[in-house]
């Protein structure tokens, strides 16, 4: 019952019928299903299997530190904090072998050393990008993120997903011309 408090914790991101924001569950559910649709755009063999429990868990965490905004410098500043505490409190709320399980697949994720974790980070990237195009780069234009902010931000698709990376680039090159981003200059 702990994880359902994890529908409760909402995002900045717009759902794409723009009616209310995504929550934490709605975005690991979204992942997943990615994962088992574009595991063949991975840059290495995956272990889908792998890659589909770091995703049910990267943000897990979120129960209690709460999400922090992708592009907000002062939220990032106590982040690995908030969410290594809530990491040990809320993995050993599990029997020791399945917490030690599912806490390495989420350190996994965090260190994003591995070819599993790269793929995984990389749709961790792809999906916002995806709700911001289809919603007129709803989170980016209401928090003043420049073009320039989110190609960084993008980067680990390219890393891992590199057949994507082109399709990606087009469709920041269109949001910023359609002015549906703010021009990284201004």
């Amino acid at each position: 019952m702990e994880v359902d408090k994890l529908k409760t914790v909402l995002r900045r991101s717009m759902l794409t019928d723009m009616s209310r924001r995504e929550n934490s569950a709605e975005h690991s559910w979204h992942l997943t299903l990615m994962a088992v649709l574009l595991h063949e755009h991975a840059d290495e063999p995956v272990d889908l299997m792998r890659v589909m429990k770091m995703l049910l868990v990267h943000d897990i965490v979120e129960i209690d530190a709460g999400d922090t905004f992708a592009y907000d410098q002062a939220g990032r500043l106590d982040k690995e904090e908030r969410e290594r505490r809530a990491a040990d409190r809320l993995f050993a709320l599990l029997p020791d072998d399945l917490a030690q399980e599912l806490r390495a697949c989420w350190e996994e994720f965090e260190e994003n050393r591995t070819a599993d974790a790269r793929f995984a980070n990389a749709l961790d990237r792809l999906q916002p990008l995806l709700q911001n195009l289809h919603t007129k780069g709803g989170t980016w234009r209401s928090h003043g993120v420049t073009l320039e902010q989110v190609i960084e931000r993008m980067q680990p698709i390219q890393n891992a997903c590199s057949s994507l990376w082109p399709w990606v680039e087009d469709s920041l090159r269109n949001v910023w011309v359609n002015g549906k981003v703010r021009d990284p200059w201004d």
